[in-house]
C-alpha cells in the first residue's frame, strides 16, 4: 500500500484539498485499495474544525466531497507510517522537519515538487484565490501519481 500525507498550516484548505483531489485521480484510475491518503495540520489552530468553505465549494464543482473530515495535527509517528509527506510551501517543510525530527528516508517535500514547475502553493486563507490554488493542487497530485505510477509500476 502506498501512504500520501498531505500538509499544510490549518488543514482546512490546501491539505484537504490536495487529499481528495488525488483520492479521485486514484479512484478514477480503479486504484484505491492500493493507497492510504490523508492531510494534516502543522498548527493547532484548526484543529477539529472542518474543511474551509471555500475548499468545499472549489471541489463541489467537480464532485468531489470532503465530507467527514475535520482538521488534526501531524505527530512524530505520522514519518513511520507514510511514504510520502508533502508540504503545500516552504514554510511547511521546515516546521514538518522540525517536528518530525528530520527527514533521514528523505520522504518530505513539497507537492510540486513532483511538477515541471517546483514551487509553492499560495495559502488561500491570505489571496482568496480557490481557484489557482486548486489548479496548483491537481498539477502537483497529477505529477505524483504519474511519478508513482512510474515507480511503482501501476
Amino acid at each position: 500500500m502506498i501512504k500520501i500525507l498531505f500538509v499544510c498550516h490549518g488543514n482546512i484548505c490546501r491539505s484537504p484539498m490536495a487529499e481528495f483531489v488525488m483520492k479521485d485521480i486514484v479512484k478514477k484510475a480503479g486504484l484505491e485499495k492500493q493507497f492510504l491518503i490523508a492531510s494534516a495540520a502543522t498548527s493547532t489552530e484548526e484543529i477539529g474544525n472542518g474543511v474551509h468553505y471555500g475548499t468545499r465549494n472549489k471541489l463541489r464543482q467537480f464532485n468531489i466531497s470532503t465530507a467527514g473530515k475535520y482538521a488534526v495535527q501531524i505527530r512524530r509517528d505520522d514519518y513511520a507510517k507514510y511514504d510520502y509527506l508533502l508540504g503545500m510551501d516552504s514554510a511547511n517543510i521546515r516546521n514538518m522537519l522540525r517536528m518530525l525530527g528530520g527527514d533521514p528516508q528523505k520522504k518530505i517535500c513539497r507537492l510540486l515538487d513532483f511538477s515541471d514547475r517546483p514551487r509553492d502553493i499560495a495559502d488561500p486563507w491570505y489571496t482568496g484565490n480557490f481557484d489557482l490554488t486548486y489548479e496548483d493542487i491537481l498539477e502537483g497530485c497529477t505529477a505524483l501519481f504519474s511519478h508513482i505510477r512510474r515507480q511503482y509500476h501501476l
